[in-house]
């Protein structure tokens, strides 16, 4: 019986030493809009918009004095990880009204010339190891993509549709079978907006 009381004040220990108060704060730039709505976040600035969706749960948003303010009383670890993921997307949302994220892509052509074109919505890719098939590759809302010669930018205020984007195109040259150390040919990503590669 004093086992037991001893066990449940060890764990109420452990709990009060996990469970603490959390706060993050975001600088809000000059010309930047930020309007929070119960779970939604829009940020508006230099003519552009961006809305994102997240499930807060116990954490408390608010913009005030300039500054964006993420808080949670008694966070676990869930709260701590979602304050984080939030304040990362939040800083993005903000860095992407200002300046775009812009990814840099290179057409590889080693056996058959490729024939890249932008159509529309989508991005068409004609020839590629000599191919009679056209492939396709998904240009998402928002974003902008510019083709010069073997050289591709994909640029957007939002980060996720630019880097989605990118990967479609680097994924409609994707070779299976084949050793990639002949076949060569295809469109990779050579730059992204936090690292060259």
């Amino acid at each position: 019986m004093q086992l037991k009381i001893i066990w449940e004040e060890a764990l109420s220990l452990i709990s009060i030493k996990m469970n603490k108060d959390l706060m993050r704060e975001i600088e809000v730039p000059e010309g930047v809009n930020i309007e929070v709505s119960g779970n939604e976040f829009i940020v508006k600035g230099n003519g552009k918009e961006g809305k994102k969706t997240f499930d807060l749960g116990k954490i408390k948003a608010e913009v005030k004095d300039g500054k964006v303010v993420l808080s949670s009383k008694g966070a676990t670890r869930r709260e701590s990880k979602m304050i984080g993921t939030t304040w990362a997307h939040l800083k993005n949302m903000i860095k992407g009204v200002g300046e775009d994220f812009v990814y840099e892509l290179e057409v590889c052509n080693v056996h058959f010339p490729m024939n890249v074109k932008l159509d529309g919505d989508k991005v068409t890719i004609k020839s590629f190891l000599g191919e009679t098939t056209e492939r396709t590759s998904k240009v998402l809302p928002n974003v902008k993509v510019d083709i010069k010669g073997t050289n591709i930018t994909v640029s957007s205020h939002d980060i996720e549709a630019a880097g989605q984007t990118a990967a479609n195109l680097e994924k409609a040259t994707r070779l299976t079978g084949r050793d990639r150390r002949i076949f060569q040919d295809g469109i990779f990503i050579t730059k992204k907006p936090y690292r060259t590669i």
